[in-house]
Parts: structure tokens; C-alpha cells; sequence
């Protein structure tokens, strides 16, 4: 069976995009995701998306990182699934439900509202989740954020010399997060300027992450760390505007762009 596909990115954050919103495909597999995922031998991707029919929502999208596992929410993959769609829809995820709308060379989408409460980062005990007792090798007191899917974000003083590589995986996987954890290393440079780099959860270090640079923002605003409701936050792969809305909601808009079409034999990766 062919399948074919839509390579997209956001900012440099990548995607395989399968459309089954028509035509049916066959079930996705951990395994399958990951072999699909892999840059040497399947298509390479940071994450699959598979775009299918849903009952409450225009349509579903399911979002599977590079390492098989599939997660609740990918603000980039949102922009790049807004401009493939052309006009505004709701979108169901395993996050929540949100809409996206595409503006030109990318789009503007409502993550809907952060949630802060210990159990729903979720977090294996109850804490302070603005400024959480804990630390790993100078990487101190996180505020958590679940924006669709869990955020640890911590500020430091100078982004570069955070060996994020290092401690990344070490956050992500320890016992106080048993969803793991998105890593957020951000340094504010401006009013309402925020630097940010990145480690997904089955994803590694990616080039830009829009639910991390949602969680971010809510976070320094909380923290009193950027002026107004707003910043715009500069990821290694380029800025998106973020907008704290006072109903709660967040608004991410940032580009997304189509790379390339092809298809593929769905028995080398069943």
C-alpha cells in the first residue's frame, strides 16, 4: 500500500504529515512512528502527525514523537497543519481542543488555557508549582506548565551555558514528572524578550517547540519577568509572538512552510 505524505516545519521543527482525514491508512504503531521518524533509514521527522476525521471538531490530529510515542499537543505541527488546511478549524488533540488560523506564510492559534495545578502537570507529588523546590546542577526552582502537554521552564542568567543537552534527558525522565517533562531553559533579554532553547520529551533538542515557548511566556509573566501580557520569543530556529490573553487563553502566531510531497511503501515501516 502506498501512503502518501506532506514534509512540513515550523521554524525548523519538523514534520511528516500523513492525511487520513479522507482516505484511511492503517493503524499507527509505536514502532511504525519511530521507523517512520528515523533521519537515516525512514522519511526523518521530529514528529509524525496524522490528520483523521473527528466527531466535535473539523478534524484530529494525533501527534507521535520521533522516538514512537505519541503526546498530547505540538504548537509548531499546529501552524504547519493550519496552513495546510487553508482556513480556520477546530482541531481536536489529545491535549484539548483548539483553533487554528492561517495568516499568510504560517498562522495564529488559540492553545486554549494553561493549567498550573501539581496533578495536572502532572507531577508525582503536591508542590509549589511557580517556583518548584527542586533543582539539577544549577538549574533551579522550575515553574511548571501544562499547556496541552507538561513544561518544567527554568530562567537562568546566561542561555549558552546551560549544558541542556546533559541535563535535559536527566529532567525529563526523573520520578517527579511520570508523564517525563518538556525542558525549558529561557533567558529574558528584553521587556517582553524571551531567549529559549528546548528539550522534548522523545524528541531530544529541537530547533523551536511553540507549546514551550507558550509555556514560557505564562511563565515569566507569572514570575513578573517580562512587562505587559505578551513577548515575542526567539528559539534556534527563529521568534514566535506569544499573547497571554486576559480570558485566560494563550495566542501563538508563527511561520510554517511545506518543504516536500512524496509517499511511501507502508509494509517498510509496518
Amino acid at each position: 500500500m502506498r501512503v502518501p505524505f506532506i514534509k512540513m516545519h515550523g521554524l525548523g521543527n519538523d514534520f511528516v504529515v500523513l492525511d487520513a482525514r479522507e482516505q484511511a491508512i492503517p493503524p499507527i504503531s509505536r514502532a511504525s512512528a519511530a521507523a517512520l521518524a528515523d533521519r537515516r533509514t525512514g522519511i526523518g521527522c521530529d514528529q509524525l502527525i496524522l490528520l483523521e476525521p473527528a466527531a466535535v471538531a473539523d478534524f484530529r490530529m494525533r501527534i507521535f514523537n520521533a522516538d514512537g510515542g505519541e503526546v498530547e499537543a505540538c504548537g509548531n505541527a499546529s501552524r504547519a497543519v493550519a496552513l495546510l488546511h487553508g482556513e480556520p478549524a477546530t482541531v481536536e488533540t489529545a491535549g484539548g481542543t483548539i483553533r487554528v488560523e492561517p495568516t499568510g506564510h504560517g498562522a495564529r492559534i488559540d492553545m486554549g488555557v494553561p493549567r498550573f495545578e501539581w496533578h495536572a502537570i502532572p507531577l508525582a507529588y503536591a508542590v509549589d508549582t511557580l517556583a518548584m523546590p527542586v533543582g539539577w546542577e544549577g538549574l533551579e526552582a522550575p515553574v511548571a506548565v501544562n499547556v496541552g502537554n507538561p513544561h518544567a521552564v527554568f530562567f537562568v542568567d546566561d542561555l549558552e551555558a546551560v549544558p541542556i543537552e546533559r541535563l535535559g534527558p536527566l529532567i525529563e525522565t526523573d520520578p517527579l514528572f511520570p508523564a517525563r517533562v518538556n525542558v525549558n531553559v529561557a533567558q529574558v533579554t528584553g521587556p517582553a524578550e524571551i531567549a529559549l532553547k528546548v528539550w522534548e520529551r522523545g524528541a531530544r533538542l529541537t530547533r523551536a517547540c511553540g507549546t514551550g515557548a507558550c509555556a514560557t511566556t505564562v511563565a515569566a509573566i507569572r514570575r513578573g519577568l517580562v512587562e505587559g501580557r505578551a513577548a515575542v520569543v526567539t528559539l534556534p530556529g527563529g521568534p514566535l509572538e506569544i499573547e497571554w490573553g486576559e480570558d485566560g487563553r494563550i495566542a501563538m502566531t508563527g511561520p510554517a512552510a511545506e518543504s516536500f510531497r512524496g509517499s511511501f511503501d507502508w509494509g517498510d515501516f509496518a
